[in-house]
Parts: structure tokens; C-alpha cells; sequence
């Protein structure tokens, strides 16, 4: 036989053809089961060429459908019936679902985790300069925490104070206005309304602290004057209450900005106590 016949045989649509005439000449039931899985498997032999020529061929060379189909359709059934979702053994009832692989217990990496740290705890040679966690907590700060960073660090603990309203003896007193503050303003920030979040992600990574303690009286009166602050007043009634509080770098947060954040050229030195408003 020719080259162009056999290169006709080997496209996917001469094998079609092929496969439609050997379906047309084989009566009764074998007809009907090979018509069927002529049907089912028609998207498989499309895309997959190789297949599709054998069938051609072994059609083509006289071999009775049977055989062709006990020898070409095992892997095609299989991947048809898994495309289905479909029992190889029963192809009316759903595949089951394939057993989950085992996995790892984590406690027990975690366990080698630990006794690593263990082994390189006890070796003399074995160093570290900084923590490993900071690298994790600088991902996860924006430009205006880490603003806010380096200004409580230079300059210490911050003013902060919330706004009651005053009922007798403190009973029934409604809290109206919660760490209110300068901060986001002195340390420079592109968004200060967010410094709520700021500070609330700052406490989340260990880094600030919310204190009872004070500052000196006078670093509140600031915050007290500000519009913001005149107005939560009014929403707290007459006579509110006003509870002096601070907010300052944890000593985790002091380490962390000593190693992470540099402060070469920001303005002011750090005291070792802040009794002034500050400036950007």
C-alpha cells in the first residue's frame, strides 16, 4: 500500500471512518455493544492519535472487532469511567471517592521542629542575632506602623486617654471614646484615622502594650484639646469622665526596633524619659 494511504490511515479521521464501517457490517448484539462504546470512547480516540491508529490498523488487517476491543478498549474504558465518575466493575453507580493519602501527623514535625531546636540550643557554636520572627512581622507591617514604631521608640511612652460618661460612684458609666490619641500625627502617617488598626495589629505581634500607667499630666492636655476629642465629650453628657492611660513599645517591640528599624537622622534622640509632645 501506498505512503499516502498509509499516512491517510494514521489521521484521526480516517480512523473514524474506519471504525463507523466495521460498527455498520457487525450485526446483532456486538453491533449494538461496539456501536456504544464507539460512542463513549469517541472523545478519547479524538485526542489521543496513538490509540486511534492501532485501532485503525488492527481494523484495517482483518482482526474481528472483538479482539480489536478486548485489546485496545481497557485503557479507554478506564479513563472514560473515571471522566464519569463511574465503577469499572458497575457503570451505573459512582466511582467511590479515592482513599485520602496519609499525611503527616503535624505533631510529630513539629516534634522534630523542637528537638532541632533543642540540639542547636546545646551547641556552643550555634548563634543568632536577631529573632527569627521579625522577619515574619516586618511582612506583616505597613509603612505607618513601622512610622509609628520608631516614634514610640524615640520618644517613650505615649498619652492616651478615654472618654466615660459620669454617673455617681462610677456605677452604670458608659465607656464612649477609647484611646484617643496624638501619635499618628506626630509619627508622621500617610493615613492617621487608621491608627486604631495600626495600633491593634502593633498589639496583635507582641510589639505594643495599652498601659493603666501615666505620663506626666501635661502631655495630656493635647489630646484633650483636639475636635476630635471635644467631640466624644459631648456625646459623653455633661461632666465626663476622662481616664489618663498610655500606650508604649513592649520590650519584645523595643528589640524589634533596634534591630529592624533604623533611626540615624529622624530629628531627636531617645530619652530616657519623654515629657515633651514631640514633632515628627
Amino acid at each position: 500500500m501506498s505512503d499516502g494511504v498509509n499516512d491517510k490511515k494514521d489521521e484521526p479521521g480516517h480512523t473514524m471512518e474506519i471504525v463507523g464501517e466495521v460498527v455498520r457490517g457487525t450485526p446483532g448484539l456486538v453491533k449494538l455493544a461496539f456501536g456504544a462504546w464507539v460512542r463513549g470512547a469517541t472523545w478519547v480516540v479524538r485526542t489521543t492519535v496513538n490509540t486511534s491508529t492501532d485501532i485503525a490498523r488492527d481494523l484495517a488487517n482483518g482482526e474481528p472487532p472483538a479482539t480489536v476491543i478486548r485489546k485496545q478498549t481497557s485503557e479507554l474504558r478506564t479513563i472514560a469511567l473515571r471522566a464519569l465518575g463511574m465503577r469499572e466493575d458497575n457503570g451505573d453507580q459512582p466511582a467511590p471517592r479515592p482513599a485520602p493519602t496519609p499525611r503527616r501527623s503535624p505533631t510529630v514535625g513539629l516534634a522534630d521542629q523542637g528537638k532541632e531546636l533543642l540540639r542547636r540550643s546545646a551547641d556552643v557554636r550555634f548563634t543568632v542575632d536577631t529573632h527569627p520572627a521579625y522577619a515574619r512581622i516586618l511582612a506583616d507591617l505597613t509603612p505607618d506602623e513601622a512610622r509609628i514604631l520608631r516614634y514610640i521608640f524615640m520618644k517613650g511612652p505615649q498619652p492616651s486617654i478615654d472618654i466615660r460618661t459620669n454617673r455617681p460612684l462610677g456605677i452604670g458609666s458608659e465607656l464612649i471614646g477609647s484611646g484617643l490619641n496624638m501619635i499618628a500625627e506626630f509619627a508622621g502617617c500617610t493615613y492617621v484615622d487608621r491608627i486604631h488598626p495600626y495600633l491593634t495589629n502593633l498589639n496583635r505581634l507582641g510589639l505594643v502594650e495599652f498601659s493603666k500607667e501615666k505620663v506626666p499630666p501635661h502631655r495630656y492636655q493635647l489630646i484633650e484639646a483636639q475636635p476630635k476629642t471635644t467631640a466624644v465629650m459631648k456625646q459623653a453628657g455633661r461632666a465626663p469622665k476622662i481616664v489618663h492611660r498610655s500606650i508604649l513599645l513592649s520590650r519584645f517591640g523595643e528589640d524589634f526596633c533596634t534591630a529592624c528599624l533604623p533611626t540615624d537622622g529622624y530629628g531627636f534622640t531617645r530619652p530616657e524619659d519623654a515629657d515633651d509632645d514631640g514633632q515628627a
